[in-house]
């Protein structure tokens, strides 16, 4: 409930009239004014929006003062009442009958043919411009009181606040009703009576409740993009009154239709120029050979329609103002404004029903594609961003041009000499050939990133050469694995240490991969740029069971925040992709990086023999492990096996060489 004390009222009074003057009626609405808005908040219609709610009770109680300054004017103020109780405050019941009296009032539907009240408008003031305010959330038994009050009358939602947040009585709700104008304050006294409970509980108790206070307030800002998108508008429209005729000359005698872009906002020499599609940059096709660096900035222009001067236009101009009917998506934190300046184009031609375009900015690779069939204000139209920088020969060795169904086609890059498809799932399986077009699009293939299930994983598994190694120097020709994850640029598939990953190329890096692929959707769509999966660990287990491998599998972002890191115990088993248990998962970590390599993880594991035990394992520098809490135990070295019952719970610790502590994986 609201700190202000309860006012109590009766339908009988038995004290002569007083004069009431305006000051008492300010002195009144400044002491309860966190009550009094509550109440307006809590009448007025749900439909108005919690953030017009918020300003429009507010504005209702600070407009309920009288006219006039005359402290003796009793013609509109009425005489203080007497209560079984303690005297109730006179300029209180005044005040709070204006403020029903308007919040009634704004709850009655505009008539089509009649000036509206002055309380149905939006409120001159307060005003706050570029923030959204709204109460803070309450819990179920909230939301369900809300959900009930919006299926009251406007009428009623004002007898079920007098009756539970003001504690009246209902003769006297109905006579406050009456006086403040609503309509058959009998009938809404009996709505407000069907409330009932919520709960369990009675639902009048609900209206304390901080989800109904409009005093106590949480702000999030409005539509920033919009609001970005009608200021430029406006400041554009403002620009083309004083100088139309200017506006008008367009370069290269007009622009043509930009298809689905939305309308143009800005107009200056650096936007313009980076909008021409014949500013647009080109590479020679044999820069790469040459180049110092190896990644996307040197891939030559491709496609049968990278001549296609109308396609670029509006491939850039939906790039620049993507409109309303066009798709947008990005990797996590990549930016998706219009380009900077002139962008390199990688590709402009036809892949499956569509027509795509890849364009390269130094950040970012941005995919647009279009029906075949046209791109006009109502055709389905896509824009990715993927943030590329950093990127190496096998960073930029490919990128999805096309999805359809659940089958991805790649754009490779010109040092790629051979690409095949490897089931990640069929270790000792042979690859198979993928064949690609002469501009470089590949055959489609299923990707693992559209599929439920996870019977088979296919990677793509390219062959570079020469100067496509990593870091522009190349040293021969080096089979590499890629996969899709749901995004633009595939990630890199690597093993071994995380100070020297290497490719997957040995029988025993693609034995674990086999039964670590199917958790690679847990780092899907996650703007992952490498994964790299290390074997950390074998151990004995108990009771002859066998030896499990320890692994920590790594996922790494173009952004280098956000990593995530899963610890996973391979228990030995007869399939070559039997399921993995994952001992640990943490996100933003250093542990099992460059930086931080060590990693300590455990699991509860039941042997043949149905034996529970808690199993750790940690990194080289682990030199001793401790159990703690449900299970207790020690050991020197690097791996534990302690007995324990089903179910139980323990906390993990060891000690590196230098004697510091080292806390497990969560």
């Amino acid at each position: 409930m609201p700190q202000d004390k309860a006012v109590t009222a009766s339908a009988t009074s038995s004290v002569p009239p007083a004069a009431i003057g305006v000051e008492q009626a300010e002195a009144a609405l400044v002491e309860h004014y966190p009550r009094l808005v509550r109440i307006a908040y809590l009448v007025l219609p749900p439909s108005l929006g919690r953030n017009r709610r918020v300003l429009t009770a507010h504005a209702l109680v600070q407009r309920s003062l009288p006219r006039g300054r005359n402290s003796a004017d009793t013609s509109g103020i009425p005489a203080p009442r007497r209560t079984n109780g303690p005297a109730e405050d006179p300029g209180y019941v005044y005040v709070r009958g204006r403020v029903l009296s308007q919040a009634l009032e704004a709850g009655r539907p505009v008539r089509r043919f009649a000036l509206p009240r002055r309380a149905q408008l939006p409120p001159p003031l307060p005003r706050v411009w570029g923030l959204r305010l709204f109460p803070r959330s309450g819990g179920a038994d909230e939301l369900a009181l809300d959900q009930r009050l919006s299926a009251l009358s406007c009428a009623g939602r004002a007898a079920f606040v007098l009756r539970g947040l003001e504690r009246l009585p209902d003769a006297e709700v109905r006579r406050v009703l009456g006086a403040a104008g609503a309509p058959a304050p009998a009938g809404a006294v009996a709505e407000a009576a069907d409330v009932g409970t919520i709960g369990g509980a009675d639902a009048a108790g609900l209206l304390g409740s901080p989800e109904f206070d409009p005093c106590s307030l949480q702000a999030r800002p409005t539509d920033l993009m919009r609001r970005r998108q009608r200021v430029r508008a406006g400041l554009a429209a403002l620009a083309a009154v004083l100088v139309a005729s200017a506006l008008v000359v367009l370069p290269d005698g007009g622009w043509g239709p930009d298809g689905a872009a939305a309308p143009s906002y800005a107009r200056n020499p650096a936007a313009e120029a980076a909008l021409d599609p014949g500013r647009v940059r080109r590479v020679a096709p044999g820069a790469w050979q040459t180049s110092a660096r190896t990644d996307f900035s040197v891939w030559p222009a491709r496609g049968a329609l990278a001549g296609d001067r109308e396609l670029l236009r509006r491939a850039l101009a939906v790039w620049a103002r993507p409109g309303a009917a066009v798709r947008v998506t990005a990797t996590p934190t990549t930016p998706p404004g219009p380009p900077m300046g002139p962008p390199q184009l990688l590709y402009a031609g036809r892949v499956d029903a569509s027509r795509v375009v890849l364009f390269h900015d130094g950040l970012r690779v941005v995919r647009y594609a279009e029906p075949s069939s046209g791109a006009g204000d109502h055709e389905a139209v896509a824009l990715d961003f993927a943030r590329v920088d950093g990127a190496d020969g096998t960073g930029s060795a490919a990128v999805v041009i096309g999805r359809s169904d659940t089958n991805v086609r790649y754009l490779t890059a010109p040092w790629v000499r051979k690409v095949s498809v490897r089931d990640l799932l069929a270790p000792a399986g042979p690859v198979r050939p993928l064949r690609r077009g002469a501009d470089g699009v590949t055959e489609p293939l299923v990707s693992p990133a559209m599929v439920r299930s996870c019977a088979s994983w296919d990677a793509l598994e390219v062959r570079t050469e020469g100067a496509g190694g990593d870091g522009g120097g190349g040293a021969g020709d080096t089979d590499r694995l890629l996969t899709d994850l749901g995004e633009l640029v595939p990630a890199r598939l690597t093993s071994g240490p995380p100070s020297s990953p290497r490719d997957v190329s040995e029988a025993g890096d693609r034995a674990a991969w086999a039964r670590t692929a199917c958790l690679l959707p847990t780092v899907r769509s996650h703007g992952v740029r490498s994964v790299n999966s290390w074997e950390y660990a074998r151990q004995t287990l108990p009771e002859s069971n066998g030896t499990a491998r320890w692994l920590c599998t790594r996922a790494e972002t173009w952004r280098g925040t956000g990593n995530r890191v899963l610890a996973q115990f391979q228990a030995p088993s007869q399939r070559e992709s039997a399921p993995t248990a994952v001992a640990a998962r943490a996100e933003d970590s250093p542990a099992c990086g460059a930086r931080d390599p060590q990693v300590l993880a455990g699991v509860l594991w039941k042997s043949r023999a149905g034996h529970w035990y808690v199993l750790a394992a940690g990194s080289e520098q682990v030199t001793s492990l401790e159990l703690s809490g449900g299970v207790r135990g020690k050991a020197r070295g690097r791996v534990l096996a302690v007995r324990a019952e089903e179910g139980a719970r323990a906390e993990l610790s060891g000690r590196d060489e230098k004697g510091a502590r080292v806390r497990g994986l969560r």
